[in-house]
């Protein structure tokens, strides 16, 4: 009975996982002697409460006694890896494949100690031995190339396994990482030319085809792939992304369009490729301003995008080249799409009504904005502004007093400040105040140089 539970406890313990795959490994081979039982299963017990020197001392004896026993080596090397004696591990294991070379969890053995140390190439030896056995190891030996930077193996071996078990997210950003140096995007072209030929329906490869060929400007490659992908697959929306490249750079216009908007309605295609064709289409309607209408619509795409402010960005792009009017356009559609709440929109926006001479507006935004935000002090230097600019020097002065308190840190809105006002004591006659707010002006002026 104590020999039944305790061959029990062998069969367990050697169902130990290995780094990489969890698996039943075999089943021990029988003792012939009752001596030979009596000291492998008290290694096996000592390996259970990890007193792994005790383990590897009733290991010894076995190995006197069946100097050519397999199990003994493999136990050995298990005893001596939990140790992190990592030599006589390797020892260990190897004596055991020598004995029976065709059992996979002796050379997965090697590997895991080969692994654990770091000793890459001499785990891809044992790979490859682990591959005859069950090609999922070449998941492994893709890892193993790329460790050691042996990058057209690791490519040609992440094509093969994609073409036969479909992508993985670790391949593509193994592929990525491999295809960023340039000597091997030739092979990687070839492969996705062969891989269009043989999967003429299958999408991705006509889409990373176009990427390389765009990146390395081959654009005139890129429009022949992109028109055999449209052709193969009307449906396909990435092929828009390329076609309205090409159709802007020959001014064809309304066929453009016609493709930034299948690409900007799509759930398919990345943010920043439609963030990016939507600023190439604003530069051409810069040029060609027929077709603002149809900017406004591409707008209308983003209202609910959480990271940029697109109408916000084409005012600030407005703003830059002192198109005041397109500016305020954008600006006002900006702030309607985020409920007005936006302090730089809306500086922005009142410097661009006073560019135009919208003092009336300025004056009511701004005034407005105070009772919004009345720790702002621009808002209040805008309000007194206006406030000036229509002769309403008292309300100015009022206004600008009270902002002047909020003003930190901050020497050219001080200025402004200190003009503003003795703008306004000038519009109400006391030339006393008038003066000595543009002195305090001008010193501000001269301490920043």
């Amino acid at each position: 009975m104590k020999k039944a539970v305790l061959f029990f406890l062998f069969i367990v313990l050697l169902c130990n996982p290995t780094l990489l795959l969890a698996q039943t490994e075999p089943e021990s081979i029988v003792p012939e002697t009752d001596k030979f039982e009596d000291y492998f299963y008290e290694s096996l017990k000592q390996k259970g409460i990890e007193n792994y020197d005790k383990a590897i001392e009733a290991l010894e004896e076995c190995s006197k006694i069946k100097p050519n026993n397999a199990t003994v080596y493999f136990e050995l090397g298990k005893n001596y890896l939990a140790s992190k004696d990592y030599e006589n591990a390797y020892k260990s294991f190897e004596k055991a494949t020598q004995i029976d070379p065709k059992n996979k969890w002796f050379w997965l053995g090697i590997y895991d100690v080969n692994y654990q140390t770091k000793n890459y190439n001499q785990a891809i030896i044992a790979v490859n031995k682990l591959i005859e056995f069950n090609e999922v190891y070449k998941e492994d030996l893709v890892s193993l190339y790329m460790n050691t930077q042996q990058f057209d193996k690791a490519l040609d071996l992440i094509n093969e396994l994609n073409d036969k078990v479909g992508k993985t997210e670790r391949r593509e950003s193994y592929k990525m990482q491999i295809l960023s140096q340039g000597k091997y995007q030739n092979a990687e072209i070839t492969n996705l030319i062969d891989q269009i030929n043989k999967y003429p329906k299958l999408e991705s490869n006509y889409i990373d085809l176009i990427k390389l060929y765009s990146e390395n400007n081959e654009n005139e490659k890129a429009l022949d792939i992109t028109k055999k992908l449209e052709a193969e697959i009307p449906t396909s929306e990435w092929a828009q992304v390329s076609l309205f490249k090409y159709y802007l750079d020959n001014n064809e216009g309304q066929k453009a369009i016609a493709s930034m908007n299948v690409v900007l309605a799509s759930t398919k295609i990345d943010s920043k490729i439609k963030h990016r064709i939507l600023n190439e289409f604003l530069i051409f309607v810069n040029t060609n301003p027929q077709y603002a209408t149809d900017l406004e619509k591409a707008i209308s795409y983003f209202d609910k995008d959480p990271d940029v402010n697109v109408a916000k960005e084409i005012g600030k792009y407005y703003h830059n080249k002192k198109q005041w009017g397109k500016a305020i356009q954008y600006y006002e559609l900006a702030l309607k799409n985020n409920s007005g709440e936006d302090i730089e929109t809306n500086l922005l926006l009142l410097q661009s009504y006073v560019e135009t001479k919208q003092f009336e507006l300025v004056a009511k935004k701004a005034t407005a904005l105070v009772e919004i935000y009345p720790s702002q002090p621009q808002f209040y230097y805008f309000s007194g502004l206006a406030n000036n600019q229509l002769k309403q020097f008292k309300k100015a002065r009022e206004i600008l007093e009270m902002g002047m308190d909020f003003v930190v840190d901050d020497v050219v809105l001080e200025v402004n400040f200190n003009i503003q006002l003795g703008e306004a004591y000038n519009g109400l006659g006391d030339f006393k105040k008038k003066e000595l707010y543009f002195y305090k002006a001008n010193q501000l002026l001269k301490d920043k140089k």
